[in-house]
């Protein structure tokens, strides 16, 4: 008899196990129902969340004079400070502005996205309350708003492209899937950073303070020519190199940064698999966070 139970116990822990992954299993493919089913829901209402974000963006610059154009002007200003400030010395003039102007085009875009989206579910707090749209429709109102106003940066980043003499070319569309492949990733970033916020209310301030520093670690402003040291870590360690990289690269070189791309793609795909995750299990215990 004891020796039945010496060898049933190992069957009974086996068992135990499998029914342990069988139920967290079960338990993610529901979390990832629920989140496309509340994305569908989403793209559904998508002439909600698209009037949302133009009338946002219309509200941020009404009783300006310039209106949405002082989001160009803001950049080109910016851009042309950075390069008088932190031009190296004997760098070429014009390349070193194309290189600026395609940084800080990206770094703000993903700036913006990464430190708004930590506060977004207490903007939204009323709409969340007092509504039942799908929770979706709010990650699609910033990301379009984010998408409108890097609109006019890259309208300003373009002109000064041409004007540093970066020829248009063919190498231009790899530039062009980068920035997709960006967008396609921005609304998984909203939703994780979204969450985040919404479990930890400190985190607003802790992304904030890391955007600001980490900007100084991204080869936005600083060019990086193989030197030892932090630069090196800074640059191939850091995952915002390779989003500044995709199109960047093929401007400035005329070559395909296969790698980048491979790490950029990985880093959406693992990104998306927790935005999903999060919205199908804690969608609807969101309004309790809040």
């Amino acid at each position: 008899m004891a020796m039945k139970g010496d060898f049933g116990c190992p069957i009974a822990i086996g068992y135990d196990a499998i029914q342990q992954k069988t139920a967290t299993l079960e338990t993610m493919i529901a979390a990832l129902n629920g989140a496309v089913d509340d994305i569908s829901k989403a793209m559904r209402l998508h002439r909600v969340w698209v009037a949302l974000a133009r009338e946002d963006i219309g509200d941020q610059h009404r009783r300006t004079t310039l209106g949405p154009l002082w989001l160009l002007v803001n950049y080109v200003a910016l851009m042309g400070t950075f390069v008088f400030v932190f031009q190296p010395a004997g760098n070429d003039a014009a390349g070193y502005s194309a290189y600026v102007a395609i940084g800080l085009l990206v770094w703000f875009y993903l700036t913006e996205i990464i430190s708004l989206s930590v506060s977004l579910f207490q903007r939204e707090e009323s709409f969340i309350e007092g509504t039942t749209l799908p929770l979706f429709v709010y990650v699609m109102r910033m990301a379009l708003q984010s998408i409108i106003r890097a609109g006019y940066a890259i309208a300003g980043c373009i002109v000064i492209l041409l004007l540093s003499g970066s020829a248009l070319n063919a190498a231009w569309l790899w530039s062009l899937a980068g920035l997709f492949m960006i967008l396609l990733a921005t609304p998984a970033v909203i939703t994780v950073f979204a969450f985040l916020g919404a479990f930890f209310p400190d985190s607003e301030f802790i992304v904030g303070n890391m955007m600001r520093v980490g900007m100084f670690f991204t080869p936005v402003f600083w060019v990086y020519n193989g030197q030892d040291g932090v630069q090196k870590y800074a640059y191939h360690w850091n995952p915002f190199t390779y989003f500044l990289e995709i199109v960047r690269v093929p401007i400035i070189s005329g070559e395909l940064p296969m790698h980048a791309f491979a790490v950029t793609g990985i880093i959406s795909l693992a990104v998306w698999a927790i935005a999903l995750l999060l919205l199908g299990r804690y969608r609807k215990q969101v309004v309790f966070l809040i």
